[in-house]
């Protein structure tokens, strides 16, 4: 189904588009409100037809007319990335976002100066002068902590780790909100820009929201299997329990000591260990 057919076209997202003409230099496409878009012979697959749909991006080339890629960028207007300056010029900082055309940061928009060769967290928005797609890593200014939301705790969500603080790390929920993970909860090695699946732990009072990366039958899964492969590789035993401290959990696991004490218990239950007074044993059938 066209995406145009409930949706107002606007540059800077992926669309699905019907193919309307073919031309020697491309193929023309229905962008709705936007009119026919281009999208160049060297990003159009082979065998098009008039009527065929298309999943393209939408952006202005460099005359200001509207044209499609096949191509994907790391991010859309609306969205946040962690991308790599190529090029620092008198109009500002271009940055790799996955096109042949580079993204523009003007000077205006950036927090510190930008270097050539590293990387920045950025927004992407449609500049309100020229409607181009312009980045910005002035991003606390792209977030306000007392919007509202409907997050709800153990929900799953997307992260971009943002920035480290005292308490542990701020993330960037769903490219829409701040959260925190405390650091006593991290039990991975997290790196400024990182995208990583999390959950919502609570939302407080106050609207704030806590992070975590554990949560689920997923999680309980894997870390479960962590425990049992462990146990495999030294024989069948680990001298570790849920009295055990935290920090050494941890280290042996990469988990919480509330996690681990969850994992154990669950492959109890499954029969898959035996939990002994100095430590875990898996059962004979299951070295």
């Amino acid at each position: 189904m066209n995406d145009m057919a409930e949706t107002m076209i606007t540059l800077g997202h992926t669309y699905t588009l019907e193919v309307t003409k073919l031309m020697d230099f491309g193929v023309y496409l229905n962008a709705g409100n936007l009119g026919s878009v281009l999208l160049p012979n060297k990003h159009a697959p082979s065998g098009l037809a008039p009527g065929d749909s298309l999943r393209v991006f939408l952006y202005l080339d460099s005359e200001d007319r509207p044209v499609a890629t096949t191509q994907r960028p790391r991010a859309q207007v609306g969205q946040f990335a962690y991308l790599q300056v190529l090029a620092s010029t008198d109009v500002g900082a271009f940055l790799d976002w996955g096109l042949d055309k580079d993204v523009l940061v003007p000077f205006s928009e950036q927090h510190r100066p930008m270097e050539v060769g590293r990387s920045y967290l950025v927004y992407l928005y449609l500049n309100e002068v020229d409607g181009r797609i312009t980045a910005s890593s002035k991003i606390d200014k792209f977030l306000d902590d007392d919007a509202p939301h409907e997050f709800e705790a153990k929900q799953p969500v997307k992260l971009i780790i943002a920035n480290s603080t005292e308490l542990g790390f701020k993330a960037i929920i769903n490219h829409s909100h701040w959260g925190v993970l405390y650091k006593n909860d991290v039990h991975q090695r997290l790196s400024f820009g990182q995208s990583i699946r999390g959950y919502i732990r609570r939302v407080r009072p106050d609207g704030k929201i806590d992070l975590s990366l554990q949560g689920g039958q997923e999680t309980r899964d894997k870390y479960a299997s962590v425990i049992v492969d462990y146990l495999r590789e030294q024989g069948g035993f680990a001298p570790v329990h849920d009295k055990s401290d935290p920090q050494v959990i941890s280290k042996l696991f990469g988990m919480s000591k509330g996690a681990f004490k969850k994992a154990i218990g669950g492959l109890y239950k499954q029969r898959i260990i035996a939990i002994e007074k100095g430590g875990i044993r898996l059962i004979d059938g299951d070295k």
